[in-house]
This record gives C-alpha cells, sequence and structure tokens, in this order.
C-alpha cells in the first residue's frame, strides 16, 4: 500500500470539513423550512378564524391575548418573506457545497488511483 501525500492528506481534510459544512446548511435549512410552513399554517388558521375569535400572540414564554389581528397578520407576513429569503440564500449555498463536493470527490478518489465517480481513468 503506498503513502499518502502531505498535500492528499491536506485535502481529505478539507474534504471532510467541507462535508460537515454541507451538512450544517442542510439542516439549517430544512429547519427554516419548517419553520416557514409552521408560518404559513398559522396565516391560513388566522384567515379562517372566525373574526370574534380571540387571537393570542407569543412574547417570550407568554401568551397575550391580542385585538390587533392585522398587526399579527403582518408579523406573521414579515417574518415568512424573511425565513423566504434565508431559504434561498441556503439553497443556493448548499448547491454550490454540493458541486464543489463532487468535484473534491472525484480528485481524491483518482489521486488514490480509483477511477473516479464519473469513471475516467
Amino acid at each position: 500500500m503506498r503513502e499518502i501525500s502531505p498535500q492528499l492528506q491536506n485535502q481529505i481534510n478539507q474534504f471532510r470539513q467541507l462535508q460537515q459544512q454541507l451538512q450544517m446548511i442542510t439542516t439549517q435549512r430544512v429547519q427554516l423550512e419548517t419553520r416557514l410552513k409552521e408560518i404559513e399554517v398559522t396565516l391560513e388558521e388566522l384567515e379562517n378564524a372566525d373574526e370574534k375569535a380571540p387571537i393570542y400572540k407569543s412574547i417570550g414564554s407568554l401568551l397575550i391575548r391580542t385585538n390587533e389581528r392585522e398587526e399579527v397578520r403582518k408579523e406573521l407576513e414579515d417574518q415568512k418573506e424573511t425565513l423566504a429569503i434565508r431559504v434561498k440564500t441556503l439553497e443556493k449555498q448548499e448547491k454550490t457545497m454540493a458541486e464543489r463536493y463532487e468535484r473534491m470527490q472525484q480528485q481524491i478518489s483518482q489521486a488514490l488511483g480509483g477511477t473516479g465517480v464519473t469513471g475516467a481513468s
């Protein structure tokens, strides 16, 4: 078995770091998408609720009753918009990192004497 060069060892370490970063970004994106879906469902419920039904707003660990239905709706819409932007940003980062991950995987595989992911020799 041949020894791995310091350059290849460094590349493998970078590959592992990239893999961890990619997992972290994917986890963040999924969490934000879940929160976004929760807000969308909340907005639907708010629209479908009886106008006289009480509305409660979370402030820290308290639920406060409010009569400001429109204010609550606007806050939720703002949160939804912000989250949607953050999700799109994470999707772009995730795509860029996934492409870089694939390239590094191929390079390392080829450097280790494999045929690579694409099957090139």
